[in-house]
């Protein structure tokens, strides 16, 4: 099995933290929150073994990579910036872009900002829903009314921080538990009031899920404890400032092959749902994982594996 190696490198004008495994063509991996490049563990050996140069870097935030002070500074244009900038870190004129949780949009918002770069998307648990209508905020706080929501409860900073860095394990422990299958989003989402912390009506988990073990959970706390969650929570205060900055992707499709995994039991998918893609993706597949959460990689991580494996070789 191919060694994973780290290294660091320049990208869009900050340090970036990058795993990698094995060579030829180049697959990029974007994780998600609370999560690293180490969500990608059971990928990057499987890409590389298969005929690959499989990179996963810690996002922009996040890890061993900058974390920037401004807000703005984690907008799309920067997250996507990032993406290429690993791309001309590494040589490279063209690449796959895959992406997981919030990697996926900045996958997406590749293939549509930088197609001579990206010439293919595979995006997992969140769809690409195209651009909205009127501020992203706004479609939240009329569809979630007097409940509570996540997204809006991570607007204003330093509340969220507050919580999440009380408790680094506990905090990672509830979310990981949370958005699994097993945990099946309870409380994360809805049925809760407006003025809601993010765990309030959460029960700590007794144990994990048998597909994530206590050196995993032990490598998230370790990033996180000395990160801190600032950095990946800015990602969520750019929503509105995505959309404002972003006007010409009105009405557009991503035109590469593009591939779509994710679990049944995923929770992101009650808001986000997967039919109105079909129209935007023309060049679309789409794998649906039974009896699997929110983290496709690593809850299911043989499956993920087989489908992206095959797409990609069927990318020729």
């Amino acid at each position: 099995m191919s060694e994973i190696k780290q290294r660091t490198i320049k990208s869009n004008g900050i340090n970036m933290r990058i795993a990698e495994a094995g060579e030829g063509p180049l697959v990029l991996l974007l994780h998600g929150f609370p999560e690293s490049w180490y969500s990608w563990r059971h990928q990057l050996p499987a890409l590389a073994a298969a005929g690959y140069h499989a990179v996963a870097p810690d996002q922009r935030g996040y890890g061993g990579t900058d974390k920037p002070e401004a807000i703005a500074d984690y907008d799309i244009v920067h997250l996507t910036g990032d993406a290429v900038g690993v791309l001309d870190a590494l040589g490279e004129k063209t690449a796959v872009v895959v992406g997981h949780d919030w990697g996926a949009p900045v996958a997406w918002h590749c293939a549509l900002l930088h197609p001579d770069r990206f010439s293919a998307v595979c995006a997992m648990s969140v769809p690409y829903t195209g651009r909205a209508p009127m501020p992203p905020t706004q479609l939240m706080k009329a569809m979630a009314g007097d409940n509570f929501f996540y997204i809006l409860y991570f607007q204003e900073p330093g509340v969220a921080e507050a919580e999440l860095e009380a408790d680094v394990r506990r905090s990672l422990r509830m979310f990981i538990w949370g958005a699994s299958a097993e945990g099946a989003q309870e409380g994360m989402a809805w049925g809760k009031p407006a003025s809601s912390k993010l765990f309030d009506g959460m029960t700590a988990p007794a144990t994990m899920p048998a597909w994530i073990s206590d050196a995993d959970v032990d490598y998230y706390v370790g990033e996180f404890e000395r990160s801190g969650f600032r950095g990946g929570i800015n990602w969520y205060r750019n929503f509105d400032r995505n959309w404002e900055i972003t006007p010409q992707l009105a009405g557009a499709q991503v035109k590469q092959p593009a591939l779509f995994i994710a679990g049944e039991a995923d929770g992101v998918l009650r808001f986000a749902p997967v039919e109105p893609m079909k129209q935007l993706v023309p060049n679309l597949k789409i794998v649906m994982i039974p009896r699997i959460g929110h983290w496709t990689q690593q809850e299911a991580p043989k499956e993920t594996n087989a489908a992206l494996i095959e797409w990609l070789k069927g990318l020729g």
